[in-house]
């Protein structure tokens, strides 16, 4: 007599997934409760596995914004409230789409300022502590940016103390609203070394294209693509949700 319901390992093979990942979103409450058989096998059902599907599709670093909507959307699909669920997917979704948003204004910011718009004027030098409190900075982040290349200071040479002027402060600025905007270090000084090469075209493609020698170490530094990657998935989830909400005929 043919079995009427699902092991762990069918449900791994139809998601793609190993059987121990099965078991651990089964601890960790992403799966609905699972039935035993009286030989102790996990009885799934087709509903676990749309969920489980849901689930890995949904639990995928990185998580722009957050990831306590994407663990209250699966867990609500876990308990049978598909409606909820769907509704923080939505919320995901506005979520990524707000992340991209300010990436798109910073980088607007970015080209006027390279342009030439609003240009800062100064007195005299900032000092660095004078710089810090400016810009809302810590003097360490300011010391740690020049190290990495993004900015040169020039010093007083009576004293030797870094010498901020009207220029620095502007891009100072641009790599501030630049790295609250999600960028990497190394994306923005891919686009620095560009800008000072004297080429200040498709500046957000620099920013957005890791070169062929440059390792890639974090999601930030291809930002603009990880965000449409994270639409889209934001998008999958909802589609996936549609369809479990159709199964059940709501």
């Amino acid at each position: 007599m043919p079995q009427d319901f699902l092991r762990t390992s069918d449900i791994a093979k139809a998601v793609g997934v190993h059987p121990n990942t099965v078991r651990l979103y089964e601890q960790w409450g992403y799966l609905p409760a699972i039935p035993r058989s009286s030989s102790g096998y996990r009885m799934f059902t087709e509903e676990h596995q749309e969920q489980m599907r849901l689930a890995w599709l949904a639990l995928k670093y990185p998580y722009p914004g957050g990831k306590r909507v994407v663990l209250d959307l699966v867990i609500a699909a876990s308990k049978g409230d598909l409606g909820r669920a769907l509704e923080l997917a939505y919320d995901y979704l506005a979520q990524i789409r707000a992340e991209q948003a300010q990436t798109d204004a910073a980088t607007v910011y970015l080209e006027r300022w390279v342009e030439g718009a609003a240009p800062e004027r100064l007195e005299h030098p900032l000092r660095i502590g004078e710089t810090a409190r400016l810009l809302d900075l810590t003097e360490h982040m300011l010391r740690n940016w020049e190290r990495d290349g993004l900015i040169a200071v020039g010093r007083n040479p009576d004293n030797g103390y870094r010498q901020y002027t009207g220029a620095d402060i502007g891009r100072l600025r641009v790599i501030r609203t630049l790295r609250k905007a999600g960028y990497s270090t190394m994306a923005i000084l891919r686009m620095i070394y560009q800008l000072d090469g004297g080429d200040a075209t498709n500046l957000r493609v620099a920013l957005d294209t890791p070169g062929p020698n440059e390792d890639i170490v974090t999601v930030a530094d291809a930002w603009m693509s990880t965000l449409a990657a994270q639409e889209q998935r934001a998008l999958d989830v909802i589609a996936q949700l549609e369809r479990m909400i159709a199964d059940k005929g709501g």
